[in-house]
């Protein structure tokens, strides 16, 4: 069966991360009704295998289908390195991962070739940014480095100061950043500490978000498919498989406004 258009778009992620994913949407295409589902009850899944992962990601999916989705995205960094293939195989809706759309839009920003990406363990670990960036240009340059402190940061909402500063000084020395011209920030947490990952960086590297760039990939698949939405009033709906009460509390700071009557599901693995 054809997605409707007037359908929502599906987003997960493990936790409230993927919330910047969703706020970017939103942005791009306010008229159009979505569903979020936050796997609270599995979070994180940076250190978990990649068959787990994509395990929890089928299950995502299928919970989000029953909500008539037309398009799902993938707002998790580590899910997009290891689960697309699957969720393309299993889903006969477009899928969108958070990973091409960044390497894309850094490919597209660097004039020298040399890019640093930055993200959890298990993203960075898993090869699939390097890979991305390698596939879209053969020259570049890929230097890494793993930042697993960004993440309870941003979720204590500790953005500026002291602490984050002195952690993004340890993480962003000159063996990553020295002599590259773009950072692609690879967590969906990072974009709450933009600010002081820009000051560490310098003026001459150039930031590159992932959310911004899947907001418009997704605009873009939207459009080919015929697929547009013109709600006057979306909806707007969150799931979560934990207690929403921290999910509400935290993911206000990412989504940039209050989040009420999140509904805790069950997820069906199998």
């Amino acid at each position: 069966m054809r997605p409707n258009r007037h359908s929502p778009i599906g987003v997960f992620d493990s936790g409230v991360g993927g919330l910047t994913v969703l706020k970017a949407l939103r942005a791009r295409l306010p008229k159009e009704s979505t569903v979020y589902l936050g796997d609270t009850a599995r979070v994180p899944y940076g250190t978990k295998s990649g068959e787990v992962v994509t395990k929890y990601s089928l299950a995502n999916a299928r919970a989000l289908m029953e909500h008539d989705i037309k398009l799902l995205v993938i707002a998790c960094n580590t899910a997009s390195a290891v689960a697309v293939p699957a969720l393309q195989a299993a889903l006969p809706i477009p899928v969108v991962g958070v990973i091409g759309p960044g390497a894309e839009a850094a490919v597209h920003s660097s004039r020298s070739g040399q890019i640093a990406v930055i993200g959890t363990p298990g993203t960075i670990s898993s090869g699939a940014y390097q890979r991305a960036l390698v596939a879209r240009r053969a020259d570049v340059v890929v230097r890494t480095q793993a930042c697993p402190l960004f993440v309870p940061l941003a979720e204590e909402g500790w953005t500026d100061g002291q602490v984050p500063t002195l952690v993004a000084q340890r993480y962003l020395g000159v063996e990553v950043l020295g002599g590259v011209d773009t950072l692609v920030l690879g967590c969906t947490h990072y974009p709450l500490l933009r600010d002081v990952i820009a000051q560490v960086a310098g003026p001459t590297v150039t930031l590159v978000d992932s959310a911004t760039a899947t907001a418009e990939a997704v605009a873009s698949l939207l459009e080919k498919h015929g697929l547009l939405g013109d709600a006057e009033r979306p909806t707007r709906r969150f799931l979560v498989t934990d207690t929403p009460a921290r999910f509400e509390q935290v993911g206000a700071r990412f989504l940039g406004e209050a989040l009420h009557e999140a509904r805790q599901i069950d997820l069906h693995l199998t």
